[in-house]
């Protein structure tokens, strides 16, 4: 660690009760956001109360430092990063207290906005301001970037909704603010006399801008002036001229927003059109219509959402150039159909008509609709080949009735510059987001990026526009303001003086003496990637080498890579395809998104922290030996690879695939402790302690020989572990020789046996035998196999799990090339067959394997899928409560299982929806993990708690558990539901309480 920053730190967790970090990990991973820009910070601040913002930025005032306020980094302009301390209020400051009608909310900045409308829900309201990312974005963001988002025709932006707030002044004072007199003793009368000083002296300026949109950004003076009750003083609203001043100003500690009712019904309208500038017309016709929302999408943008999710594919016709969608609200149902019928029949006929549409007033076809929106902008992300779009002119605010020519004139400016782009727009209010297709690895794109911004801007500046209403105007677009605001850039000069004369806060964005240009600062790019010959022969053990040449030349070190990393997603390609859009944050319930990041909150623990870090040792910023660093293995020990984040990512990078690097470099220089050695080998003492059972589950029920088990390798006392069989199940299948390998032909299955079924729990592969032998399938169960190895590869030995891996392909392989089908009843144990071994070995063999595997419940219902599977089922009269498991998730988004036990007469299944259990295999074994365990699995041990289903069901034995653990209900293996219902496995009745 430098010597500065040790100081620095040092000096502050002194006065600081929050966490204060200035190492170079933890620098790294705050010095991007969503952007395209980097600038590592000093070091990160993550204050705990406004006692400790008080104290640091004394402290900055004292050492001169800059301070960058951040919530969730999801700004796409790089608004919350730069090279002083970084503040970042997600990670405690997020308490929400709001009145008993729900109408006043009061919130730390560190809330998100969804975590303030599922706290006002239960009174039927919402905060009306709705921006795409309101799941990850903190309400101090929605502020300071006075956000709007699609529904601003209905609700304003959110200096609309601001009641109060609390801040932090440049000189460390905590300031209330609200509505002040000018004449008002103390700093908030001074800040107001000032500001009225200002508005009387640019007061042609002001009125001037009252031609711009309504959603324009800057310090605006409009809106704040008035007069007191009395009549006899001039009254100053600095809380809403607060709103929308980028951090630049003072910190916001806390705020009093208003809230809106949700409305009774709301319909959606999509209309579709065979060009651009038609759908822009008829959203300035629909205006008169009385919507409430009107968003508009391009060609690109609908082919990436039909590509990347197959519901939109029927609903979007191959030849739409573009599409609206409109919303309106009303008190009465019939109505609200009356009105969409009208505006449908409106938009249809003339010469810019849509030539398709369709409405709705149904819940979840609506919702699906605006997905289809929503996501929009994340999707752009999966965009894969050199050229992609970027995030520097996406923030367009013009009057409406203009936006059609406007729109002409920006995509005559692309076409000149020989590049195109996406075009997202919220038509109904003027606002744009364009992206144009930049390659920035190429240095003459970094030009155009220049030379795009510029010319855009006076597209739009001659349009009657705004550059930087929406998403704040950052590094990309500061630059242009002194032209914008022209007459009034002095006037933002005195404000910023007037608050923060030594420009302390978030410098170089809004207004500055310099401002960068969009092309400075870019994130650090590799721009070759090399393989000396030697090293192919390395790449055939599995430790290739790469060699990074940074744009400017420079060299890099190299790093012994330990995973196969195939050329057309290199190691490089992975990390930069991480944009930062900080989706891997949400805390929303229709998400798994990171279980450990929901539990901790902390920055290091999302998933986009590890694609950072490594992308920081591969462009040079961080050295590599930083991985073998205590501070780089906790990074990388708070993923439990539960591969949630490579589903849910909208970039589709492979999270889980990086963090087993990150520990595998790790492990290779410091090796295992013991207690991951013991938990990696756990299958070998199984087998010693399946050989005298009832000594075995006699040491672990004791409590002293728990406790001396904690205390020594680990794990938690206050975990039950599953007793060992005395006849495992591998035993059992020798006895009724399953494991001879079939001569004949049709279908047949080698089961994969995990360690779960074979010494705790054999009943599950009886189960599985019984159903096979039901329908008449082959079994063969080879008694050479091993474990799958899943605990060694989350622990980052992928030498030993490399060795497992080759032995458990090379055997079934052989299988396979005789016709076996691959079967596994642990998800698991499916997962690593079907993507962690071909990451271990890439070779033909893996592959094969991989693509010939299959969980257990997904087999069954493929074959039920072809109407081979046998129906003979008896009735079973009564309801289990499902949980889906994480792993499951990844290889099987359908749930065959829940459709597999719809099947079986009289079974009701009431699909548990809350989450991860928090148990990942055996990382909630272990006493450090077990209290983020529980808290990680708590709503889905309270929805199984409340469920009046006495029986819970699912595939994971971990999840069986946890649920166990949590709940004390009864866990049942679906596949044992089944091979009752034909009859075979009647001893699980007792499990089963007749259905109410």
């Amino acid at each position: 660690m430098e010597i500065d920053r040790q100081r620095v730190q040092d000096d502050l967790r002194g006065i600081v009760r929050g966490d204060v970090m200035c190492d170079r990990v933890s620098a790294q991973i705050y010095a991007s956001d969503a952007s395209i820009y980097q600038m590592t910070p000093i070091g990160v601040v993550r204050p705990q109360t406004a006692s400790d913002v008080i104290a640091v930025m004394e402290y900055a005032d004292q050492h001169d430092l800059a301070i960058h306020a951040r919530g969730g980094g999801s700004g796409s302009a790089g608004e919350s990063i730069g090279r002083g301390l970084v503040m970042d209020f997600s990670r405690y400051m997020r308490r929400i207290d709001a009145s008993s009608d729900g109408a006043l909310v009061t919130l730390q900045s560190g809330s998100t906005l969804a975590e303030l409308n599922r706290n006002v829900a239960k009174h039927g309201r919402w905060f009306g301001p709705d921006p795409m990312t309101r799941s990850i974005t903190t309400i101090g963001g929605v502020l300071s970037t006075n956000a709007s988002g699609s529904h601003f025709l209905r609700s304003g932006s959110a200096r609309d909704a601001i009641s109060s707030m609390r801040v932090v002044t440049a000189d460390g004072n905590l300031l209330d603010l609200s509505v002040h007199r000018v004449d008002e003793p103390g700093p908030a009368g001074r800040l107001a006399r000032g500001l009225l000083e200002i508005r009387n002296q640019y007061r042609e300026q002001i009125e001037a801008q009252s031609t711009m949109p309504a959603c324009r950004g800057g310090y605006r003076l409009d809106g704040l002036f008035g007069e007191d009750t009395t009549g006899h003083g001039v009254t100053v609203d600095l809380a809403k001229f607060m709103v929308g001043t980028q951090g630049t100003l003072a910190l916001i500690v806390d705020a009093t927003v208003r809230t809106e009712l949700i409305p009774k019904h709301r319909g959606v309208l999509l209309l579709f059109f065979h060009r651009l500038e038609f759908a822009a017309r008829c959203a300035v016709r629909a205006l008169e219509h009385g919507l409430v929302a009107c968003d508009m999408m391009d060609r690109r943008l609908l082919e990436i959402a039909r590509e990347t999710e197959s519901r939109f594919a029927s609903i979007l016709p191959r030849e739409t150039e573009a599409m609206l969608l409109i919303e309106l609200q009303g008190e009465s149902l019939a109505d609200l159909n009356d009105r969409l019928a009208l505006v449908q029949r409106d938009l249809s006929t003339g010469p810019d008509a849509a030539f398709a549409s369709t409405a709705t007033t149904e819940q979840s076809q609506r919702d699906m609709f605006w997905a289809l929106c929503r996501r929009a902008i994340p999707r752009l992300a999966r965009v894969k080949g050199a050229g992609a779009p970027v995030p520097f002119t996406e923030d367009i605010a013009v009057p409406p009735e203009k936006l059609p020519r406007m729109l002409t004139e920006i995509q005559d400016t692309l076409k000149k510059n020989q590049t195109t782009a996406t075009i997202f727009a919220h038509a109904g209010h003027g606002q744009l987001h364009v992206r144009p297709f930049l390659n920035l690895r190429d240095p003459e794109d970094h030009k155009l990026l220049v030379t795009l911004s510029q010319q855009i801007a006076e597209v739009v500046w001659r349009s009657g526009g705004h550059i930087g209403g929406e998403h704040a105007t950052g590094l990309s677009r500061s630059y242009l303001m002194p032209k914008q605001f022209d007459e009034f850039w002095p006037a933002m000069g005195q404000i910023k003086r007037l608050f923060d004369p030594q420009h302390r806060l978030n410098p170089g964005k809004l207004f500055g003496a310099v401002l960068q240009r969009p092309n400075e600062n870019l994130r650090p790019l590799e721009r070759t990637i090399e393989i000396s010959a030697d090293s192919r022969v390395i790449t055939k053990a599995h430790e290739s080498v790469i060699q990074a040449s940074r744009l400017t030349g420079r060299n890099v070190p190299q790093l012994p890579v330990l995973q196969s990393w195939p050329p057309n997603a290199p190691i490089s390609r992975q990390t930069e395809s991480c944009n930062g859009c900080a989706r891997c944050r949400t805390t929303t319930d229709s998400e798994r998104m990171c279980p450990v990041f929901r539990a901790t909150r902390r920055e290091e623990a999302s998933p986009r922290a590890k694609a950072n870090l490594l992308r920081g040792v591969l462009s040079g910023q961080i050295p590599i030996e930083d991985l073998a660093g205590a501070r780089a293995k906790e990074f990388a020990d708070l993923c439990f690879n539960c591969h949630q984040c490579r589903v849910e990512c909208p970039a589709n990078v492979d999270i889980p695939k990086i963090v087993g690097e990150l520990k595998a470099q790790y492990v290779a220089t410091n090796g295992l402790p013991f207690s991951d050695q013991l938990i990696g080998r756990i299958d070998t003492v199984a087998a010693i302690g399946s050989r005298l059972p009832w000594i075995s589950n006699l040491v672990i029920r004791n409590s002293a020989m728990r406790w001396l088990a904690e205390k020594l390798l680990g794990l938690s006392a206050a975990r039950e572990l599953p007793p060992l069989v005395g006849e495992t199940f591998i035993r059992h299948a020798a006895k009724r020789r399953w494991t001879k390998s079939l001569p004949h032909g049709g279908t047949k299955v080698v089961y994969f046996v995990d360690h779960y079924a074979n010494y705790h729990d054999p009943d599950i592969g009886r189960a599985f035998a019984e159903i096979l032998q039901q329908n008449g399938i082959g079994l063969y169960v080879p008694t050479s196999q091993a474990n799958s190895g899943m605990p060694r590869i989350t622990a980052g030995d992928l030498k030993g799990a490399r060795k497992i891996a080759r032995r458990n392909v090379r055997l079934l392989s052989d299988a396979v090339r005789q016709g076996y089908t691959v079967v596994a009843t642990e998800p698991a144990a499916a997962l690593c067959l079907k993507h962690e071994y071909p990451n271990l070995l890439d070779d033909e063999d893996a592959h094969v394997v991989a693509k010939n595997s299959h969980e257990a419940c997904q087999f069954l219902w493929s074959l039920h899928e072809n109407e081979r599977l046998n129906l003979d089922f008896h009735d079973v009269d009564t309801t289990v409560a499902y949980h889906q498991p994480c792993h499951l998730r990844v290889l099987d988004p359908t749930q065959s299982s829940t459709k597999l036990l719809g099947l079986i007469p009289g079974l009701g299944v009431e699909t548990i929806r809350g989450g991860c259990t928090g148990m990942a295999g055996t990382w909630g074994l272990q006493r450090k993990n077990y209290r983020n365990s529980l808290r990680i699995g708590w709503p889905m041990i309270s929805a199984v708690r409340n469920s009046p289903v006495q029986t819970a069901c699912t595939e994971c034995s971990a999840c069986k558990m946890q649920i166990e653990h949590g709940s004390g209900r009864d866990t049942l293996h679906p596949l044992k539901l089944l091979a009752y219902a034909y009859g075979r496995f009647p001893k699980i009745e007792t499990m089963l309480m007749p259905s109410e």
